[in-house]
């Protein structure tokens, strides 16, 4: 599939949601952010990843106004903050977050870290209310070990639809993969390409040379593989239809088993408050 044949609709979608989306981390310029977000969705995207702790709501929702492309057709999802999850905190700051996307509601609204002020009984009713309110389509919860999404989903009475995590072929997170599986929860993919790492890794090279791909289309059709969504921050066109071609990508068994040999295990996010 060339590039010009790759549309919204080569975007495959798991209960709504594309499996492939644009993050947003660290794009903090006003201006390139709300650009990389209209290229992005008129090239073919129609997934945002965004959260507060990013400071660009307000240039995502920029950019999606800009699109060529309905509000409706767009799957946006943003994070509450660390500081932000006592209850009262979830909802306000939640509020703050529509305001400055300029939406009435957001796709899916994740608990960011569970650390900080979490407290998962006091915290995950705020997300049902909101969730309650239609002012959130679905409730998700990001960084959390297989032991928290169990306990999120006995506490909520929304299904919890997701799990972000760091995932790439250097960092395959097993565990979470059988967790996400056991309990109905989907697997999104920050720092697909762990944050660069990917290109230099033997393996990886070899199946890109195999399929006149790049490591980073590789890396990308890999987390599909694994049923995980990948959501790689791109700023320049060339990257992000580079990213979006992984899209038309298909790795074979003999792929799929050359990545999941690679021996190397590294983490790029990993700050001392983590849960692991």
């Amino acid at each position: 599939m060339s590039q010009e044949q790759i549309t919204s609709d080569s975007v495959q979608r798991v209960d709504g949601m594309p499996m492939l989306g644009l993050g947003t981390w660290q794009n903090t310029d006003a201006d390139q952010c709300a650009e990389s977000v209209r290229t992005a969705l008129e090239a073919g995207y129609r997934h945002i990843d965004t959260a507060q702790a990013y400071d660009n709501e307000r240039f995502v929702g920029e950019g999606i106004e800009s699109a060529d492309v309905d509000r409706d057709d767009v799957f946006l999802a943003t994070k509450v903050w660390t500081d932000n999850l006592a209850y009262e905190d979830v909802i306000h700051t939640a509020h703050e977050s529509l305001n400055d996307l300029d939406v009435d509601s957001v796709d899916l609204l994740y608990v960011h870290w569970p650390t900080g002020e979490y407290d998962a009984e006091d915290t995950l009713p705020a997300f049902d209310e909101l969730y309650d309110d239609g002012l959130v389509d679905r409730v998700g919860v990001s960084n959390f070990e297989p032991e928290q999404v169990r306990e999120a989903k006995d506490i909520l009475d929304a299904p919890p639809f997701a799990n972000q995590v760091e995932m790439h072929p250097l960092l395959p997170q097993e565990d979470l993969q059988d967790c996400a599986e056991r309990e109905g929860v989907a697997l999104v993919a920050y720092s697909p390409l762990a944050r660069g790492e990917v290109f230099d890794v033997p393996e990886i090279q070899e199946v890109a040379e195999k399929h006149d791909a790049s490591e980073a289309q590789v890396s990308l059709a890999w987390l599909r593989e694994k049923g995980a969504t990948p959501i790689p921050k791109a700023t320049g066109e060339a990257h992000i239809r580079d990213n979006l071609s992984s899209v038309a990508l298909d790795l074979d068994e003999n792929d799929v088993e050359t990545i999941d040999g690679i021996d190397r295990r590294e983490r790029q996010i990993d700050p001392d408050w983590a849960p692991w």
